[in-house]
């Protein structure tokens, strides 16, 4: 999904995880999860459960970014993914649907990273 339509409906739910002057970029989500850019750091939360009521977040500081790499969606492949390797926590996948923009969650990553 584009970043401005989801970004007003996730904020509501990582508001507890923020820290004061933290500014969103950009928000997408799957089917069930979503991850949020924020200015220093990403959220992702992965819902789980028959209920959906548990939650995975993870937190990652973009200073802990040493590489990622971007899939895009491909014609009978729909998914479209990013990769992040960070120093302490080894890979963390990001999947998306092909309607997300994953080039743009690319370009926000490489922003904030390189």
């Amino acid at each position: 999904m584009g970043a401005r339509g989801d970004v007003s409906r996730r904020r509501g739910r990582v508001a507890p995880l923020l820290i004061p002057g933290e500014q969103v970029h950009f928000a997408f989500r799957t089917v069930r999860d979503f991850v949020v850019l924020r200015s220093e750091r990403l959220i992702a939360v992965d819902v789980q459960g028959f209920s959906g009521k548990k939650r995975d977040v993870t937190s990652l500081p973009y200073g802990k970014v040493q590489a990622f790499s971007v899939e895009t969606a491909g014609t009978f492949d729909l998914d479209a993914g990013l990769d992040l390797w960070s120093s302490g926590s080894g890979e963390v996948r990001l999947e998306s649907t092909g309607n997300s923009d994953i080039r743009q969650l690319g370009q926000l990553i490489a922003t904030h990273v390189l």
